[in-house]
């Protein structure tokens, strides 16, 4: 596996740079995750192309950008990667396309792949649009819950206004981009960590729709809400990043944590990233800066466990609540991993508007918020 990381930054003459060395790929994957304005300029498709002829071309905007021990914003970072010995496959849809139908967008998608031989999918997934709990039910479905599949949402920092992705043409809406890997020596693990901690009275989820809370214990779930965050209600739908929620639903094994993406004042209502069925339990939930980095360390640590060989790359999706938190110490959870896994091992990926893997030790992928995605990868 070789691989070649550029990152050009808006503010500094918008040049291209090599994060380490230079070499010649032959065909190979090409991740491209970007600030969304940068994204949104109309050459930038034919400016990637000059630079990888006969690469395979996958873009999704991001909410930050990670590369070997960085966090790069307002910017746009590839990974370009050529596998030796393992094949790849993309596929492509567009949730727009299918009426936001996003359990059967899910489905569709993981079934044009052809099963024989597939070790594991990663996906890059529009996030303005998307349930991501029916897009992840919908992608288990067509495999009997028996294929490994990560990835996460696309992200537009903490502006929430749209995001994009694409494969081989020019980033746009709705669209979700699915790698499929193949090959006998291919090595994947993974693991997921938050960091979080419930606190305050467990309510019941007396009314509730899809992934939109309306009501409580009874009572308007926003107008609850706000009485939680006092001073910080002001600052929604933004300064609900800070503050999760912890979800125990009658229908899942393990809690899950949710993050609220937007609210809808006319409803009272509030809006999160992935369902939240009725009569589920719910908690808010809280962190601190040394708790997101230990997560994201254990994250490694988990990941690392059972393989046989050296991973050569790491898939790092966290999320943009984590980012949040951490603020100008953002780099420090990416160190915490690269400690963990060594120099050897090259890291890439994005902050996200949530991140698609199974629990540790299940194969069927969910959607999480707020948590430490690593999938590793060797031939």
């Amino acid at each position: 596996m070789k691989t070649v990381q550029l990152v050009k930054q808006k503010h500094k003459n918008n040049q291209w740079t090599y994060v380490g060395e230079n070499q010649k790929l032959k065909e190979p994957l090409v991740l491209v995750f970007g600030n969304r304005y940068m994204l949104e300029e109309d050459s930038v498709y034919e400016e990637i192309r000059k630079l990888f002829p006969d690469g395979h071309i996958i873009f999704g905007s991001a909410c930050a950008e990670i590369s070997l021990n960085t966090v790069n914003e307002e910017s746009i970072t590839i990974t370009a990667i050529e596998f030796e010995k393992s094949n790849f496959l993309i596929k492509t849809s567009n949730v727009l396309n299918s009426d936001l139908d996003s359990f059967k967008t899910g489905n569709e998608l993981i079934q044009q792949f052809p099963e024989e031989g597939l070790k594991y999918v990663f996906v890059v997934s529009e996030g303005s649009f998307i349930n991501g709990s029916q897009l992840t039910k919908g992608m288990n479905t067509s495999t009997q819950n028996n294929l490994l599949i990560t990835g996460g949402l696309c992200g537009d920092d903490a502006r929430f206004e749209k995001t994009l992705a694409s494969y081989n043409e020019n980033p746009k809406e709705g669209e979700i981009v699915a790698i499929g890997f193949y090959g006998e020596t291919l090595e994947v693990s993974f693991s997921i960590h938050g960091g979080w901690t419930p606190f305050g009275p467990e309510r019941i989820v007396t009314k509730s729709k899809d992934n939109t809370l309306y009501e409580l214990d009874g009572q308007p779930a926003l107008d609850l809400y706000k009485t939680y965050l006092g001073d910080k209600a002001r600052d929604l739908p933004g300064a609900a990043l800070l503050y999760p929620l912890n979800v125990t639903s009658t229908e899942e094994k393990q809690s899950i944590v949710r993050s609220i993406l937007n609210i809808n004042e006319e409803d009272n209502a509030v809006i999160l990233a992935g369902d939240i069925p009725v009569n589920s339990k719910v908690q808010l939930m809280m962190t601190n800066v040394d708790n997101i980095a230990n997560a994201s360390e254990q994250a490694a640590r988990q990941a690392l466990e059972f393989r046989k060989n050296k991973p050569e790359i790491a898939f790092l999706v966290s999320c943009i609540g984590r980012k949040l938190v951490l603020d100008q110490r953002v780099e420090e959870e990416i160190e915490e991993v690269i400690e963990v896994l060594g120099n050897n091992t090259v890291t890439c990926g994005f902050y996200s508007y949530g991140e698609i893997a199974p629990f540790h030790g299940e194969v069927a992928c969910q959607l999480h918020n707020q948590t430490m995605t690593i999938t590793l990868m060797s031939e």
